[in-house]
């Protein structure tokens, strides 16, 4: 049976989806932009920008009763590869022990003009 997770702190879905699906204790989050959900601002910096996304990301995984120690598998979408680095260092800050798998690539395009968005998998 799959459960609907959503947190008030972190920005409401944009479109026909949900912030995250809890199967089985399993927690699948949906890609987050870096919009802060208490001002719907979006911050400039690409590092700016993978703290909130991650932030978010926080936020979701605590309303199901997770945490980023729980994180299996992250996938990041760049809007520019050459950001890499910097988005690698602020990664670094949330996920610190046993990292979780990860892909990361460059695309064409991010809503809202964002620099990056990032989705997870998270299991207990």
């Amino acid at each position: 049976m799959k459960h609907i997770i959503a947190s008030p702190a972190a920005p409401a879905a944009v479109g026909p989806y949900s912030q995250a699906i809890e199967a089985n204790g399993t927690l699948y989050l949906s890609g987050q932009l870096p919009i802060d959900g208490a001002t719907g601002a979006m911050p400039e910096s690409i590092e700016a920008q993978t703290r909130q996304s991650l932030t978010n990301i926080g936020h979701i995984l605590h309303e199901a009763g997770y945490d980023f120690t729980h994180v299996v598998k992250t996938t990041v979408l760049l809007q520019h590869i050459t950001d890499f680095a910097a988005m690698n260092k602020v990664y670094a800050e949330f996920f610190t022990a046993e990292m979780p798998a990860r892909i990361c690539f460059e695309v064409a395009a991010l809503p809202k003009g964002a620099l990056v968005e990032i989705d997870a998998i998270a299991v207990k």
